[in-house]
C-alpha cells in the first residue's frame, strides 16, 4: 500500500488510460470555483458559486452557521470536501501540458477544489448528499460543526482530497499539537544551572530521541516530531528567562494522541505543555463497501486502483472519530502539488475522477 498520493502505479508496457469525452459542465464549475479565491476564513464567495450550482439543478441547498454548503439528499452516501485554500496568488489559466492535455492552474485546483467540484457534480447527477466544508486548512471547524450538527451518521462518507484519479486513500496519521512554556530565574550566563531555554531544548531533544525510528520504518508508521516555532530570552522586567515552543507530533494508528501526550509529558523536567490540538489517526479496512466500490469504479473507467496511506491529516480523521460507517478519501490531482507555487490539475484526470465518483456512488446507493 502506497503512502503518497504523488506515487503512480504501472510501468513500461502498461496500456494507456482511455480518454473520456470532455465533461464541459464539470469543467465549467471547476474553473469558476478555482477563479473565486477562498483562503481559510474567506470562503463566502466560493460557497455562493456552489450554492448557485445546486440551485440551478433544483437541489435543496443552504449555507449553515459556520459557512458550510449543505445540499442534503440521499444520505446513503455523503460526498464532502473543503472549500478553503491556503494563501497564494497563482494566475488562473488553462494551458496545454507536456503530453498535450489541458491543465488548469490556480490556487486550490488540487487542494481541494478539484475533489470538491467533482463531488458537487457527482452529487447532482446521482442524488447523493453533499457538503462543502470550511476551515480544513486550519482547524477543521466545518467538519467539526458538521458532525456535531447532524442527527444521524450517513451510510458512507467519501471525503475529498487529491489522491490521483486512480488512488483511494484509506488512512491518515493523527495530530497532537501543543505549546511548551518554561521560566527560570535570570542569572549570569556563567552559572552552571540550566535556564528555561536549555530546559526547552532538553525536553524537545528527549522527545525527538524517544520517537527516533530506523530508516526502514515507513513514515506512516512513525511518530514524527516537529517544532513549529521557538521563542526565548530575558523577560521584559529582566528578572527571569522565558522559553516558549509550539510543537506538533504526527501520530500513526498504532497510538492514540493520549498515549503520545503521556510519553512526551514524561520527559518534562521543567515547564509545562498545553496540548491544544488532538486529532486521532484513522485507518480504514480495504474491504469496506466504500473501498470495494471505488476499486471497481476505477477499473471500470480504465485504471488500476492504488490504495494509499497519507502521512498528514484530513477531515476524514474528524469524521472517523464520530461516525462508524465506511469511509474513503478520493479526488483528482497530484498531492505533491498541495500548497505549491505551481499548483495545477489535469482536466482529463478531473473528468475521469467525476466518472469514478458517479460510478462508485451509484454502486453504494444500490
Amino acid at each position: 500500500m502506497s503512502e503518497s498520493a504523488g506515487e503512480r502505479g504501472g510501468g513500461d508496457g502498461e496500456e494507456p488510460t482511455p480518454d473520456l469525452p470532455v465533461d464541459e459542465q464539470a469543467r465549467e464549475l471547476l474553473i469558476d470555483v478555482v477563479d473565486t479565491p477562498s483562503v481559510t476564513g474567506e470562503e463566502e464567495e466560493a460557497a455562493q458559486v456552489l450554492v448557485d450550482f445546486f440551485e440551478a439543478h433544483d437541489r435543496e441547498v443552504w449555507v449553515d452557521d459556520v459557512g458550510n454548503v449543505r445540499a442534503p439528499a440521499d444520505d446513503s452516501v455523503l460526498l464532502t470536501s473543503h472549500i478553503d485554500t491556503v494563501p497564494g496568488d497563482i494566475p488562473v489559466r488553462v494551458e496545454e501540458g507536456e503530453e498535450g492535455e489541458e491543465q488548469l492552474w490556480g490556487r486550490g485546483s488540487v487542494d481541494a477544489k478539484g475533489p470538491l467540484c467533482s463531488m458537487a457534480v457527482a452529487a447532482v447527477r446521482t442524488g447523493a448528499s453533499f457538503v462543502g466544508v470550511v476551515g480544513e486548512e486550519v482547524d477543521s471547524r466545518g467538519a467539526r460543526h458538521l458532525v456535531a450538527d447532524r442527527d444521524a451518521e450517513p451510510g458512507a462518507v467519501i471525503n475529498g482530497e487529491p489522491s490521483g484519479w486512480d488512488g483511494i486513500t484509506l488512512g491518515y496519521r493523527g495530530l497532537l499539537g501543543g505549546t511548551y512554556v518554561a521560566t527560570s530565574e535570570s542569572g549570569h550566563s556563567s552559572r552552571p544551572e540550566n535556564n528555561a531555554i536549555q530546559d526547552a531544548i532538553g525536553w524537545w531533544s528527549a522527545v525527538e530521541e524517544e520517537f527516533d525510528h530506523d530508516d526502514w520504518v515507513p513514515v506512516f508508521e512513525r511518530v514524527t516530531a516537529k517544532p513549529i516555532s521557538f521563542e526565548g530570552g530575558i523577560s521584559d522586567d529582566g528578572l527571569s528567562v522565558e522559553a516558549t515552543a509550539d510543537v506538533q507530533l504526527r501520530v500513526p494508528p498504532e497510538y492514540t494522541t493520549e498515549e503520545i501526550r503521556e510519553i512526551a509529558d514524561g520527559h518534562l523536567t521543567n515547564g509545562t505543555v498545553h496540548w491544544h490540538d488532538a486529532v486521532e489517526p484513522v485507518m480504514m479496512n480495504p474491504r469496506t463497501a466504500a473501498a470495494r466500490a471505488f476499486r471497481a469504479a476505477v477499473r471500470q473507467v480504465g485504471g488500476d486502483p492504488r490504495l494509499l496511506r497519507k502521512t498528514g491529516t484530513s477531515d476524514m480523521n474528524v469524521y472517523a472519530q464520530e461516525w462508524d460507517c465506511p469511509m474513503v478519501t478520493y479526488g483528482p490531482g497530484d498531492s505533491d502539488l498541495d500548497h505549491a507555487p505551481d499548483e495545477h490539475v489535469s482536466l482529463a484526470e478531473y473528468d475521469r475522477a467525476v466518472a469514478v465518483l458517479e460510478t462508485a456512488t451509484e454502486q453504494l446507493q444500490s
